[in-house]
């Protein structure tokens, strides 16, 4: 019996990247099939096509930067223990997410979607790339096994709007004020970066309302 699971992320929040990693110590505890599919949730929605500058963006929402030094210290102090690297320094820019995520939406469709939002964090969290530019990010997706065709012909027309369209029904319909969600089975809901155990006591009560049903 296969589970499902449906993530509402963005790929900028960094709860999000270390959700996911969570997510699979889960699934690789849990030792049965999970199917997991990512959804888009803009953080910044009205954020310019181009991004802005990350320490403007982070005294604006913190107050200062060295406000904003107290909060990254202590996510990379957690994403060490969690075996992810971050690099905040790295990152000079605070992107639009729009196009990162229609990317993603396409990537499903040849069944790499997970290797595309692991690339993209990756990319932004611990490389400090400016995933706002067209071509840095398609040059992620594709290092991630997405064809460069395919990217390409997405960003140049208006495939994948929709998704973000529903996934926003999606987000108002389970009530989502944050990032990450995570909906197990349409039936069990997540906010936050839980535990793996966690994850894997909704896995078995998920299963076991299949099961009942």
């Amino acid at each position: 019996m296969t589970l499902a699971v449906d993530v509402i992320s963005d790929v900028i929040c960094p709860w999000c990247f270390i959700g996911k990693r969570r997510l699979e110590k889960a699934i690789a505890a849990y030792g049965k099939p999970v199917t997991v599919s990512w959804h888009p949730y803009q953080l910044n929605p009205k954020m310019p096509k181009e991004g802005i500058s990350r320490r403007e963006y982070r005294i604006a929402k913190f107050g200062s930067w060295e406000r904003s030094m107290e909060l990254d210290a202590n996510i990379v102090s957690i994403c060490k223990r969690e075996g992810i690297h971050f690099d905040f320094d790295r990152i000079k820019r605070t992107p639009n997410t729009v196009n990162a995520h229609r990317l993603i939406w396409l990537s499903n469709k040849d069944g790499i979607q997970d290797a595309v939002v692991k690339a993209l964090f990756q990319a932004y969290f611990t490389e400090g790339r400016d995933i706002s530019n067209p071509k840095t990010l398609i040059d992620v997706v594709v290092e991630a096994g997405l064809d460069r065709g395919k990217a390409e012909a997405e960003l140049n027309g208006s495939d994948g709007l929709d998704a973000l369209k529903e996934a926003s029904e999606l987000s108002r319909r389970y009530h989502v004020e944050g990032v990450p969600f995570f909906i197990v089975n349409s039936k069990i809901t997540l906010s936050g970066a839980q535990t793996p155990d966690m994850f894997v006591a909704a896995f078995a009560q998920a299963s076991d309302l299949k099961f009942e049903s």
